[in-house]
């Protein structure tokens, strides 16, 4: 079956616009390459030589846990579930490009409820209860199993948000309260389990998902991430999830995020080297401009250096060339200012030419797709094939923007295995 992008396992807020209407979107998203080359970008780029993978290795595995979960769940299979999210969060289970087993796991087995409920919302109607009363019976059958409770408590989260999504200025009272009442709910399932003393990444980022509901969580939000990530520091999700929390927009400051990102890179060293500041500002560098107001640029790029000498695989690349290639780009159609944030988004575009010369061997569309229309955690996109077209075409257009000079007399770029090399124009 096609891979669909997973739910939101650290239960960031979504886009409050709804996905039909981001799908109209679609046609017109490549306009935010506006800026026009001395030479036609799209026949430069047919002489960008790059291998496309449409369904990659991450995807596959991706898709094989969140099936696997699923299918359990709709077999009724909860202790088999159970015992396959403790083993994956007992050996730190992962992807190729680093996403946790267990979270998919979860993610499969809540998703027939949470689909039902977000297909009701979005066509205006009341969800069926049965769904999610369901998931509740089966954590009553298993009180003590944090598995089962952690798959009833996403499903409350992430029908909450869905509630919160498609509300309108008529209906935002009731749709808040039923936001927040499925999270008390998720609260209460979650109260009497520990994801630290369990030993249990996925259930710590459920508790930091809580943060969302309370009045005040500004003053937890470092403290609730520190013991996430240092219960898993190998896994960036948490990182970035810490890095997007701590916006204005959400629970924090620019001040606090750069604290926190140092904090995290030290905490981290070991095993990312700088690379924790990178992935704690990498989302929130994509969501919000600002937040480059006090990034240290060096640093950054130090961390880009040491995530990719740790993690080789193809999915990172992309997503750090994505990055820097369309995140960093010079904002088209806007004066350029001058000063040290100008300076510090071209230092970090700039990255886009050992990336692509030293470490890309193949392209996954979708990752530039999700980095164009959607950067950050929680994507909510049209359909696979015209990501994958878009995502191609972006990709392409970026790479041959970025060699423009090189390849204008009809020479090509191409892409192998042994890295970046340039072929003569016939």
């Amino acid at each position: 079956m096609p891979f669909e992008p997973i739910a939101k396992p650290e239960m960031i807020e979504p886009d409050k616009r709804s996905f039909r209407s981001r799908a109209r979107r679609l046609p017109d998203f490549l306009g935010l390459l506006r800026r026009k080359p001395r030479t036609d970008l799209d026949s430069l780029s047919k002489r960008i030589l790059l291998p496309s993978l449409p369904v990659t290795d991450e995807e596959m595995a991706r898709a094989t846990h969140q099936d696997r979960g699923q299918k359990l769940a709709r077999q009724e299979m909860w202790e088999e579930l159970a015992q396959q999210i403790e083993h994956a969060d007992a050996a730190r289970l992962r992807t190729p490009g680093g996403e946790s087993a267990t979270t998919l796991l979860a993610v499969g087995a809540r998703a027939d409820v949470v689909a039902a409920a977000e297909d009701a919302l979005y066509d205006d109607a009341e969800p069926d209860p049965s769904g999610i009363a369901a998931l509740e019976e089966v954590q009553a059958e298993f009180p003590d199993s944090y598995p089962c409770a952690l798959v009833a408590a996403l499903a409350h989260i992430d029908i909450a948000w869905a509630w919160r999504a498609t509300a309108s200025d008529r209906t935002h009272a009731t749709h808040e309260l039923r936001f927040l009442e499925h999270f008390k709910r998720a609260g209460e399932i979650l109260s009497n389990f520990d994801g630290v003393q369990l030993d249990a990444p996925p259930l710590a980022a459920a508790q930091c998902a809580l943060l969302a509901a309370r009045p005040q969580p500004r003053m937890r939000v470092a403290d609730d991430y520190e013991r996430l990530i240092d219960l898993d520091p190998d896994g960036p999700r948490h990182m970035r999830a810490l890095g997007e929390a701590l916006l204005p927009a959400r629970y924090g400051s620019y001040e606090m995020l750069e604290l926190e990102a140092r904090r995290t890179a030290a905490r981290t060293g070991e095993i990312w080297g700088a690379g924790g500041y990178t992935w704690v500002y990498l989302d929130a560098l994509a969501l919000d401009p600002g937040a480059i107001s006090q990034l240290d640029a060096d640093y950054f790029v130090d961390g880009l250096r040491d995530i990719v000498k740790r993690r080789r695989d193809q999915h990172v690349i992309n997503q750090l060339s994505a990055f820097c290639g369309i995140v960093m780009a010079p904002k088209a159609g806007r004066k350029r200012r001058g000063g040290a944030q100008e300076n510090a988004r071209k230092r970090i575009h700039d990255c886009l030419d050992w990336l692509l010369e030293n470490h890309l061997q193949e392209l996954h569309p979708l990752i530039w797709s999700q980095m164009l229309l959607n950067p950050g955690l929680t994507p909510a996109l049209p359909s696979r094939r015209a990501l994958v077209a878009k995502g191609r075409h972006t990709a392409l257009r970026v790479i041959a923007q970025r060699f423009a000079e090189d390849i204008e007399d009809g020479s090509s770029i191409a892409f192998s295995s042994s890295g970046m090399y340039r072929l003569p124009a016939l």
